[in-house]
């Protein structure tokens, strides 16, 4: 049984690396990016993030042809360990076209969400 966790930790990306579980979210968000169709670059720095997401609550307040971005925020239930996961993508119509999705896997941005929750 613990290596068939231990492959699904591998798999999934919301699974603890370290208990081979599966993580709680236990924040999501919605920001929008300061890059329009055409001018997206791809950033791994969480500082480029902590300095340029935009809080929004819905897609609709997202203008059209510009980036957003979704956070979630995992956290696992036995060891405590956490993981943040970006999801860069643009609104087209109803659907999300996805550019990339990036994880920070040490705390790089607990303190913007932190943050955030209390606005």
């Amino acid at each position: 049984m613990g290596i068939i966790k231990k492959f699904k930790s591998l798999l999934h990306d919301d699974w603890c690396s370290n208990c081979q579980i599966q993580m709680t979210e236990n924040y999501k968000q919605l920001f929008m990016l300061p890059m329009s169709v055409g001018h997206y670059i791809s950033h791994k720095n969480a500082d480029y993030y902590k300095k340029n997401l935009v809080k929004v609550n819905s897609k609709k307040e997202i203008p059209i042809s510009i980036y957003a971005c979704g956070i979630k925020k995992y956290r696992c239930s036995k060891c405590g360990k956490s993981l943040v996961q970006l999801s860069i993508f643009l609104p087209v119509r109803d659907q999300e076209k996805y550019e990339e999705t990036i994880y920070y896997k040490n705390g790089e941005l607990d303190t913007f969400i932190e943050d955030n929750r209390k606005i």
